[in-house]
């Protein structure tokens, strides 16, 4: 075969998978929403000169100021028993705000291209991580989930998460076809998900298990598997879940004592019973900031896990009602902006969209729902807003990636209006040139 035959049957082979490619993709269902939503993204289309969202900038820095100031009035007592510094955490929080800062400005450079094509190798970095901290990592309250590299402690769980995201929503573009059509394409995530579930519940941390179950589940259903994979998989994921905590005593305890902790008030059900006591003292305007009772170690990890009941006793419902705002519009702005993007065609940039703003708004329900008494207590972080660096710089990595991908859907929406003014103009002078000349 000629050397020129053999080009065209490559060239012709390759326009074949790149048809065959983009059919299965404009087969990517966009789930139908109300009127005034679909009548908001019209109007998210007409950018202007703005080349990204400012929006997510201050949502960010409101809810890092709220947490710093929480922080600041929940940790005091604690700080100065252990540490004869009434301020140890509140410097440390600051200094983990600066860290996601200095992060953000680096990972806000990264095009969205280098997280999918890195993908695989962000999940072997993850799985690498989760296998390390059972090796070397720090027990704490019988968990074994830190790394201690220095001055700082790396929580393994937090950049798994996101790192699975990344290779989920980089599976679902590969494979999104044999996930609509068969069941092995279905199988091959999950199974992924079960390896990661292993080594997480081997510290153990089923809170983390529990996120990343959630939003699999949420994010295969956007992508358009059947109904059926989902009862079965819905079914499956309940029971193991069940098994998990009836077979494990403190996993049991948990749960008996959140269904009715005034049982035993001063035993297992002691944490939830004093969250209880921050929510009733909170009332509709609060104790005023400072003023909180419980934070004085009453109410163990005040500043952690429960530092929402501690924002509910100084500042009552309205408190607890700006910072569910607050969070419910980064998670509406993530869905929003994952939805636009399978609109324009970036599939990996809209289910990676998705995954974040399923996770961010799973696992903020899951903490101040834990605090509240409405589910278990699993420890699980408040999104920027608790203390923990781990946390707090892969959420932050978590939003620049959102405004990433709002700035590179504006940017190629600018680019298709300027070229579409520069082809008016071009042909404009012609049509008057064949004018003329069909008058001459």
């Amino acid at each position: 075969m000629s050397l020129e035959k053999t080009m065209t049957l490559a060239k012709t082979m390759s326009l074949a998978t790149t048809q065959t490619i983009s059919k299965a993709m404009s087969k990517v269902p966009v789930p139908s929403l109300p009127a005034w939503i679909n009548r908001r993204m019209t109007d998210a289309d007409e950018y202007g000169s703005r080349t990204f969202d400012r929006s997510f900038i201050v949502l960010g820095l409101i809810m890092y100021m709220v947490g710093l100031v929480m922080v600041a009035s929940s940790s005091i007592p604690v700080a100065e028993r252990l540490f004869n510094n009434p301020f140890h955490f509140v410097i440390r929080h600051g200094i983990y705000i600066g860290l996601s800062l200095a992060m953000a400005g680096v990972a806000l450079q990264i095009p969205m291209s280098w997280w999918h094509k890195n993908s695989s190798y962000l999940l072997g970095f993850a799985i690498v991580l989760l296998v390390t901290v059972l090796l070397i990592g720090r027990t704490v309250n019988g968990s074994t989930r830190w790394i201690v590299l220095g001055p700082i402690t790396v929580q393994a769980a937090e950049p798994a998460k996101l790192f699975f995201f990344c290779y989920l929503s980089a599976y679902l573009v590969r494979r999104r076809e044999q996930v609509m059509e068969n069941l092995k394409g279905f199988i091959k995530p999950l199974i992924v998900f079960a390896v990661m579930a292993a080594l997480l519940l081997l510290q153990p941390d089923l809170g983390t298990v529990i996120v990343m179950f959630v939003t699999t589940f949420g994010l295969l259903f956007l992508a358009g598997a059947k109904l059926w994979q989902f009862i079965a998989m819905a079914t499956v994921g309940a029971t193991l879940l069940g098994m998990l905590a009836y077979f494990e005593p403190y996993r049991w305890r948990r749960v008996t004592s959140f269904l009715d902790p005034w049982q035993d008030p001063f035993g297992s059900g002691y944490q939830l019973t004093q969250s209880l006591m921050a929510y009733g003292r909170g009332e509709v305007l609060g104790q005023g900031l400072g003023n909180s009772i419980q934070k004085l170690e009453y109410l163990p990890e005040a500043h952690t896990d429960f530092v929402m009941a501690v924002l509910a006793e100084e500042f009552g419902f309205v408190g607890i009602s700006v910072v569910l705002l607050l969070s419910m519009t980064l998670v509406y702005k993530a869905l929003i902006l994952g939805r636009c993007a399978l609109a324009k065609e970036k599939y990996f940039e809209g289910f990676l969209a998705y995954s974040i703003g399923i996770w961010m708004c799973f696992q903020a329900a899951v903490n101040i729902g834990a605090s509240a008494g409405i589910v278990p207590t699993k420890g699980l972080t408040m999104p920027l807003i608790s203390y923990g660096g781990s946390s707090m710089i892969v959420m932050t990595l978590a939003l620049v990636i959102l405004i990433r991908i709002d700035h590179e859907i504006r940017l190629q929406s600018m680019q298709a209006t300027s070229s579409k003014r520069s082809a008016k103009k071009v042909t404009k002078p012609n049509e008057k040139k064949v004018v003329l000349a069909n008058g001459d």
